[in-house]
């Protein structure tokens, strides 16, 4: 993912925090006392929990973990993007924080290879083991825990029930075709089928990965990371499939240049009932709510279309979570933190407050949102999962599968050109 999602995965992005920059970095693991769990302990927890209500809830539980433990939290806080970034830098110094935001795969791998994370197997064992073992599936390395999720979900196409009336679609589509079709009556109807933050790469990438999925198959791309070659006919069909939908202009006015989850991003775009449809995350909603209205009882949401005569189905899914690593030599109070922040009762607040699907299966109880149940479903009913691309690769190949997407979706690279590009960042990444 990931660019990955939360990702996407989890919740992303409304602007940098102010005042990161060195004076954070500097700091990594900088206060914690080596492990006591006295009141002199500090530790610092960092996350790409930027936008609200999300943003607010975490920090009202770490406040609520300071009065319980005694413990201090530091937060730092930034976007999705900026995030990767420092992350990226912090990995090169060998210093990372002491409790920080992962989305698993080949990224928390790497972190793995280079000795930098906390083998959390045996420490978190008595309570970890009631979690959701789909939601742990990212973390686990050689049958080894490095991560605790918070959160778990699939991308799909969140889309507004009244412009689809408008335009005459009365279910959602279930094919490629039927899906084609439906942003043609849109386009008919005088209605932006699709939103899209052209300027964050990521969300591009979703539609490349899910066609990928569902022409060439899940296990052709497993086998692909294995190889280092995309170049198989059904990645290049994936990408012709992309060009298709291109072709139709079905994108809001300068969405090459449009973010994310600013107020006139993507989420605020599908939120103010200016787009019909984004493919997103299971946040979305909270998202949309946050930068833009919210469409309330019009939102509605489908999972992304099989394409006929591909290889993969429609129960096949693609996404991730959000999960916490902790720094090799990370004080015992970080562990108390992830054991706190995996409770029952944090879960249930989490999915009352910000719209995550739960982790913990007691938690269950707290959902009421019917299109996050409509999510949770598609999760149950999967009979395939793949993570976010740009989490499951190693990043150099997650950042070129995000690149040459963002290019044929700018009309800058075919698709024979992107599967080409991503096989030589695979085969230069080994």
């Amino acid at each position: 993912m990931g660019d990955p999602a939360l990702s996407r995965r989890g919740f992303l992005a409304a602007s940098v925090a102010a005042g990161l920059g060195a004076t954070a970095l500097s700091g990594c693991g900088g206060d914690s006392d080596g492990g006591s769990s006295s009141g002199a302990t500090t530790i610092e927890w960092w996350n790409i929990s930027t936008t609200e209500p999300t943003k607010t809830v975490w920090a009202g539980l770490a406040k609520k973990f300071e009065a319980d433990t005694g413990i201090k939290v530091k937060i730092v806080q930034m976007e999705n993007d900026a995030y990767k970034s420092k992350m990226t830098a912090l990995i090169a110094s060998g210093k990372l924080p002491d409790i920080f935001h992962t989305w698993g795969g080949g990224v928390l791998k790497q972190q793995v290879d280079a000795g930098l994370v906390e083998d959390l197997t045996d420490i978190t064992k008595p309570w970890a083991d009631d979690l959701l073992p789909v939601a742990k599936e990212p973390y686990l390395m050689d049958g080894k825990a490095y991560g605790i999720p918070f959160d778990i979900g699939m991308i799909g196409f969140w889309y507004n029930k009244a412009l689809f009336r408008k335009a005459g679609i009365s279910t959602p589509p279930t094919t490629w075709s039927g899906f084609l079709d439906a942003v043609r009556k849109l386009k008919s109807a005088g209605v932006t089928p699709l939103a899209l933050a052209g300027k964050e790469k990521w969300p591009g990438m979703y539609y490349w990965a899910y066609l990928a999925m569902r022409t060439a198959g899940v296990e052709a791309l497993r086998k692909a990371s294995e190889s280092k070659d995309f170049t198989g006919a059904g990645f290049v069909e994936a990408g012709r499939h992309l060009k298709e939908l291109v072709d139709l202009q079905p994108f809001q006015k300068g969405f090459l240049g449009a973010a994310y989850s600013t107020p006139t991003g993507q989420a605020a775009t599908v939120g103010n009932g200016k787009a019909a449809m984004e493919l997103m995350g299971q946040w979305a909603p909270v998202v949309e709510a946050d930068s833009g209205k919210g469409l309330g009882a019009d939102l509605g949401f489908f999972p992304f279309p099989e394409v006929e005569g591909g290889n993969g189905k429609i129960t096949e899914v693609f996404g991730g979570g959000g999960g916490h690593a902790l720094r090799r030599g990370a004080p015992k109070a970080a562990v108390d933190f992830l054991k706190f922040f995996a409770s029952q009762t944090t879960d249930q607040e989490l999915v009352k407050k910000t719209g995550v699907l739960p982790v913990v299966p007691a938690a269950e109880s707290a959902l009421s949102d019917p299109n996050l149940k409509a999510v949770q479903a598609q999760l149950k009913d999967a009979t395939g999962f793949q993570l976010y691309l740009d989490q499951a690769y190693a990043p150099a190949v997650g950042q070129e599968i995000n690149d040459s997407v963002a290019a044929l979706i700018a009309g800058s690279k075919s698709s024979e050109q992107v599967a080409q590009s991503i096989s030589r960042a695979a085969k230069e990444a080994q």
